[in-house]
């Protein structure tokens, strides 16, 4: 694998340095919980002799977790988010769903082989104003596996946006392993789409003259986000 002396992941101008070594050393870390992955719950539809002896079978009282259709240039990613794990961070995101907030922003970093970010910039690299940041909600219920969705920040763990990223191969190295590394806060998965993300992951990317790195030399936009379920 190509080496990479410096990886940015950032929110809001401030990076995470992560070199080589350090990410081999973090990846051989063992204190690591697995990623819960709750099926769906489902509706039970009566069949047509119960439906006629006025019999129905239970329904389940537990609500679908949310899905939202993010549609890009290059193809469309689904995404089911946790909101029983993750219950502020999705709540802020589908707000900013709501709000058309993403509609026209790009995924303005692209590291192949470990994670396409988005949703801050216009496709003219201007950052567009947020509301006030959340908490991070990272913990051990939640990895940063390959496929999921989780927040940008900057080295504050408190300050994520609207940013956030999706893994392309497993990252152990943003998980939260107590205090003195709080992580990243996932808070859902790609379910459909994951070409889409591994083909943006692959686009060639450039420096911008005021520093920026790994911006893609012909915008990837994401041209709307909107909730499906």
């Amino acid at each position: 694998m190509r080496s990479k002396a410096v990886w940015f992941l950032m929110a809001a101008g401030v990076v995470l340095w992560v070199g080589c070594n350090e990410k081999e050393e973090m990846r051989n870390d063992p204190a690591m919980e697995e990623l819960v992955q709750e099926a769906v719950p489902t509706r039970t539809v009566p069949s047509e002799a119960a439906a006629s002896e006025g019999a129905e079978k239970p329904v389940s009282s537990e609500p679908a977790n949310p899905v939202v259709k993010m549609t890009t240039s290059m193809g469309v990613i689904t995404i089911e988010l946790y909101p029983d794990k993750a219950p502020q961070t999705v709540e802020n995101f589908l707000k900013y769903v709501e709000d058309g907030f993403y509609k026209g922003t790009i995924f303005h970093r692209v590291i192949r082989r470990f994670m396409i970010q988005g949703g801050g910039f216009t496709d003219k690299m201007v950052q567009k104003p947020t509301r006030g940041p959340i908490v991070n909600e990272c913990g051990p219920q939640l990895r940063n596996l390959r496929g999921t969705i989780a927040m940008a920040r900057t080295s504050q763990p408190d300050s994520a946006t609207s940013q956030f990223f999706i893994n392309v191969v497993d990252n152990p190295f943003l998980d939260f392993d107590g205090p003195n590394k709080p992580g990243y806060a996932v808070f859902g998965r790609v379910i459909e789409g994951m070409d889409v993300v591994d083909r943006i992951a692959t686009v060639p990317t450039t420096r911008l003259a005021n520093g920026m790195a790994d911006v893609p030399v012909e915008p990837v936009v994401i041209e709307r986000v909107e909730r499906i379920r």
